[in-house]
């Protein structure tokens, strides 16, 4: 049996899966060619770390649709001197794209054996410019904070405030909000002190992070 091209493999995620998804930015692109996808997925799913699904990673987590990392990738413009928070660490592997393109990220996990496992990947590829913290951050996180960049990989109902006043002047932050099936991929940005503008990008369904479902829900 022929071993699989990993680089041909990704190439063609990019031109069938992702600029189909009007992913076009030149920085986003060159990122997701670079990092490879097939080491951040369980060992016994590499043949499939291509493919327009979602894979799951353990502790009923899973990695997104390769076409939402690229969204999220190209919406929020990381720029090198960014400092950069992601919410969810899951596999590790939208942190080796934040990493590739900032100057610092803060990547937060509610699940240590995750953490630890992703931490242990992003090491080993060479990643020396984040910081991994073991955490509930559904509510917000405001440790080392404003940030230029926040990153929420898992959806929430609503969006708690805190997110946004971790945001610098300038700042820019992806969340999913909602409830399925009607979820929006929101880009919000922090245009002064007490003013955001918010940009619809598309509609999807993607887990809600822990915690966040689960508190709204009692709540009601």
């Amino acid at each position: 049996m022929l071993e699989m091209n990993f680089e041909i493999a990704r190439h063609n995620m990019i031109e069938q899966q992702i600029r189909p998804w009007n992913v076009i930015d030149p920085v986003a692109l060159d990122a997701l060619e670079t990092i490879p996808r097939e080491n951040y997925v369980l060992d016994e799913m590499k043949e499939s770390a291509f493919s327009d699904v979602e894979l799951p990673i353990g502790h009923d987590q899973v990695m997104l649709f390769p076409k939402i990392e690229a969204k999220i990738l190209q919406s929020v413009q990381v720029q090198k001197t960014d400092n950069v928070l992601e919410i969810g660490t899951g596999s590790g592997y939208m942190t080796a794209l934040l990493a590739h393109l900032a100057d610092k990220v803060c990547s937060v996990e509610i699940h240590e054996q995750l953490s630890r496992k992703a931490q242990e990947k992003l090491t080993s590829d060479g990643f020396d410019n984040i910081t991994f913290v073991i955490d509930d951050a559904a509510k917000g996180f405001t440790q080392n904070a404003p940030y230029d960049v926040i990153v929420l990989t898992g959806s929430v109902p609503e969006l708690p405030e805190s997110f946004k006043q971790s945001l610098k002047k300038g700042g820019r932050l992806f969340a999913v909000i909602g409830t399925a099936p009607v979820m929006e991929a929101t880009l919000i940005t922090r245009v002064s002190s007490s003013q955001y503008s918010s940009e619809v990008l598309f509609e999807t369904e993607i887990p809600p992070l822990e915690n966040v479902a689960l508190s709204e829900e009692f709540a009601l």
